[in-house]
């Protein structure tokens, strides 16, 4: 049994809306006070590929939107209404004239720190690292990573990475210091800095890479999400292209905890989520990685698998999910957690439909359908 625990304290009952952003637009979810009841709106830039959408916790106004557009090419739409009214991004990231590389996509939102209002990250595809001190309204280049002159070598070929382009994600700032950021690349790894961006190092010690030639490379790595543990910013969690990881710092080394994973479902998936308060709970959504890599269900049959002892050990949730036939996958911004109490967990399908369930995911329902492709869903 897991020991027990004191919690702190949840975010008082109130309605949960989640952000869903897709192939063809921006919709939102929003529940009634308990939980119970979600009722759907939308969309936004019906069309347009939207690969984030991210409210502000600092005002819970302001929201951002990462889309690809038909005629404007890649940009950023901003709301400061909470997406009742949006306008675009006067600059949105792009690399610098001359460079020889340009943005096909923002596909990563982050947040700045608690003590600089207005300030954002994005990631883009290919691997480029922007920040905004307006609000999302203009955007620059990190050169310190930007125009590192390893980057080349810790990331290959623009063209190079993931089916659908190589991409920096998971920005993670520390909540006790602005300076001090992680971030991850698909591929390249995951790297820190404590100086705002202006330095890097590889953080992929103990992490295998078995699709490259040397599978305990310093960089070159494949992490498909990294979150902070909750309430435990020393604490990182990572499922990766080879496994699930932990990191416990100080430490360097990077500690597999997916040997616990049943051995007939595997340790491969996109999306992590971290309880918001419990830094041992944490989720994971497995994916068919074998053989050629259908990105579906292991076996048609979806679940999530959770953790309540920092991935000593793994609990099968499919309570109320397809027992058969459901052969999709959950991108790795497509899984989400509120701040209530017990912590509601929810995750979008490829196949557009919405699940959630606010018992930290004991027991499952279907909130919403026929939506387009789900690309991430965030809560609020």
């Amino acid at each position: 049994m897991p020991r027990a625990r004191t919690r702190p304290a949840a975010t008082p009952a109130r309605p949960v809306t989640l952000f869903v952003a897709t192939r063809k637009g921006l919709w939102t979810l929003t529940s009634d006070a308990a939980r119970r009841s979600f009722k759907l709106a939308g969309p936004h830039f019906l069309g347009h590929i939207v690969h984030h959408a991210v409210l502000d916790p600092r005002d819970g106004r302001s929201l951002l939107a990462a889309a690809r557009t038909g005629h404007l090419g890649p940009t950023i739409f901003r709301s400061i209404d909470r997406g009742r009214r949006w306008v675009e991004a006067k600059q949105p990231p792009a690399f610098k004239a001359g460079s020889g590389r340009a943005v096909d996509h923002t596909f990563w939102l982050a947040p700045g720190h608690a003590s600089q209002p207005g300030v954002w990250y994005a990631g883009t595809s290919p691997q480029g690292l922007f920040r905004s001190e307006d609000g999302g309204a203009t955007w620059a280049g990190v050169d310190g990573f930007n125009e590192h002159p390893q980057r080349k070598a810790w990331c290959g070929g623009d063209q190079d990475g993931t089916p659908d382009g190589a991409k920096l994600h998971s920005i993670l700032v520390d909540p006790r210091d602005p300076a001090h950021i992680y971030i991850g690349m698909s591929s390249g790894g995951v790297f820190e800095s404590s100086d705002a961006g202006a330095n890097w190092r590889a953080l992929n010690r103990g992490i295998r890479a078995d699709f490259l030639p040397e599978a305990s490379a310093e960089y070159g790595h494949d992490p498909h999400c990294v979150r902070f543990a909750g309430g435990n910013p020393d604490r990182l969690y990572q499922q990766n292209h080879c496994g699930i990881y932990r990191l416990d710092r100080p430490g360097e080394d990077w500690t597999d905890i997916g040997t616990g994973m049943p051995k007939s479902v595997g340790s491969v998936g996109f999306p992590m989520v971290a309880h918001p308060r419990d830094p041992d709970t944490l989720w994971v959504f497995p994916m068919d990685g074998t053989d050629v890599w259908p990105r579906v269900a292991p076996g048609g049959k979806p679940a999530a698998y959770r953790s309540l002892d920092g991935g000593r050990s793994w609990r099968r949730q499919n309570e109320g999910l397809p027992a058969s036939q459901a052969w999709w996958t959950v991108k790795r911004q497509a899984m989400t957690v509120d701040a209530r109490e017990p912590a509601g967990v929810y995750f979008g399908t490829t196949s557009g439909e919405i699940w959630g369930s606010r018992d930290e995911g004991r027991t499952w329902r279907c909130l919403a359908r026929h939506l387009p492709h789900i690309y991430a869903v965030e809560a609020a």
